[in-house]
């Protein structure tokens, strides 16, 4: 269970295509299997069942799951109780083995730097041109060796990447590829926000996140509790 786990997390839109409808993998954003720092599944599974404010429910980790598979992949949640959720939940399980189990995650602060910066998103296609399109493609339409960063085959606009403080983060310490955290901080969130500023799949029902009105600055659209 644990091994096919991985494999439909590797290799998502060959192994659940009728639940992914873009280009991307769940390990596109979760480097190295879920292993990375940024965006581990290291002990996620041991924070679960927990509050979110985007849903304003407590949540299941079967839930985040398919909150995942419906934003980031721009497809379909799978069932719940089905054979490919225990697998993927086998595997978060076994990436958190020791890891005491805990109502709520550590609170995460690490997005507040990114509130001091302005997005020159001119300054950002400069960047992209320069260091991201080898790998993205000069349109982002991504190549062989990378995801698409906008676009139709791209996350849609209420994935957790469409923010730009949370992209920025991705590409601060993951990016590029092949030599990650040479960018300045700077030269991270303008990349940020000029990916983030091209089309990208809508996702309806977005109106409704955050519904405590506690939506963060930096959220791509108009939520009806916030206004």
């Amino acid at each position: 269970m644990v091994r096919r786990g991985r494999a439909l997390l590797t290799a998502t839109r060959d192994s659940l295509p009728t639940h992914v409808g873009n280009s991307l993998r769940c390990t596109s954003c979760h480097l190295d299997e879920g292993r990375r720092e940024t965006g581990t599944w290291v002990g996620a599974f041991a924070h679960y069942p927990q509050y979110r404010g985007r849903s304003g429910t407590v949540e299941t980790i079967e839930y985040r799951v398919n909150d995942c598979f419906r934003r980031s992949m721009n497809g379909t949640a799978l069932d719940p109780a089905g054979a490919d959720m225990r697998d993927i939940v086998a595997y978060l399980a076994f990436l958190s083995r020791g890891i005491a189990v805990s109502p709520a995650a550590p609170a995460n602060t690490r997005l507040q730097k990114w509130a001091a910066f302005t997005a020159d998103t001119a300054d950002g296609a400069r960047v992209f041109s320069g260091v991201c399109a080898k790998c993205h493609g000069t349109g982002g339409e991504g190549t062989k060796v990378a995801p698409p960063v906008w676009g139709a085959q791209s996350y849609n606009i209420g994935a957790g990447m469409s923010r730009v403080r949370t992209l920025a983060e991705f590409i601060s310490r993951n990016m590029p590829f092949d030599a990650p955290g040479t960018l300045s901080d700077s030269q991270a969130f303008h990349v940020a926000a000029y990916v983030d500023a091209h089309p990208r799949p809508d996702f309806p029902g977005k109106e409704n996140d955050w519904p405590q009105g506690d939506s963060p600055p930096d959220v791509a659209y108009p939520t009806r509790a916030h206004h």
